[in-house]
């Protein structure tokens, strides 16, 4: 028998389903990663659709909308979103250059201490003259109070409580012979539930160390020039 579950999603039916081994034919299972690109996982990680909707929107030239949508990241919390919109507002891309906002937001993005986003916060403040430095301060605090993890944390945990019921109804774990797929606009793909209802995608204690892990990768490949933004990529020596 065969279990479905469809949702709305931005006038797309997404559709998951259940099938049993024997109609699955040779088809290749999903990578961990290529399983986070699905739109049945980012529908309910608000964090990484919206952070990739903004790269997306900036490598199309289309700066407003990268704003935009690297704004909506970092109220769920995304430290990539929050970043890449602090580089915006330094440049003066897809709007106002205002580099005292710009201080502001990468603070924020440097709140959990990670260390290529303090070698940008630094590098922010050296860059400031004094009385933008004095803004920067003024700024900051109502940024923190809707942006701060305090604040964007306990929305993407609402999320993630959802997406778990939302997505399958019941989610028990074992799920022996049994396989996913995800039908979408790009097509029928196959996914392992063992690997897309990893607790560390799903459990918010969980979910924040991974994207820890995920920052630290982050800083390893791109060191502290830019900030470049995507979904997350493995993190060598960890099984993603």
């Amino acid at each position: 028998m065969t279990i479905r579950k469809a949702w709305q999603m931005g006038g797309m039916i997404a559709v998951l389903v259940t099938v049993p081994a024997w109609a699955q034919s040779s088809q290749p299972d999903l990578r961990a990663q290529d399983a986070q690109e699905t739109d049945a996982f980012l529908v309910s990680h608000p964090d990484l659709r919206y952070r990739k909707h903004g790269k997306e929107a900036q490598a199309r030239g289309r700066f407003e909308d990268a704003r935009r949508y690297y704004r909506l990241g970092a109220r769920y919390a995304d430290k990539l979103s929050q970043a890449a919109l602090a580089e915006m507002w330094w440049n003066g891309q897809g709007g106002a250059q205002d580099r005292a906002v710009a201080y502001a937001w990468m603070d924020l993005a440097a709140e959990r201490g990670t260390g290529f986003l303090l070698g940008l916060r630094e590098r922010y403040w050296a860059g400031l003259e004094p009385a933008e430095q004095a803004r920067a301060l003024q700024v900051g605090p109502a940024v923190y109070a809707e942006f701060g993890d305090k604040a964007a944390q306990p929305r993407l945990e609402r999320e993630l409580r959802r997406g778990l019921l939302n997505v399958t109804g019941s989610h028990t774990g074992a799920v022996g012979g049994m396989r996913m797929v995800a039908r979408d606009a790009r097509g029928l793909r196959y996914l392992e539930p063992d690997v897309f209802y990893r607790d560390e995608y799903w459990q918010p204690a969980q979910y924040w160390q991974w994207q820890d892990r995920q920052l630290e990768a982050a800083g390893r490949a791109i060191g502290t020039g830019s900030v470049e933004v995507g979904l997350p990529a493995t993190v060598p020596g960890h099984q993603d």
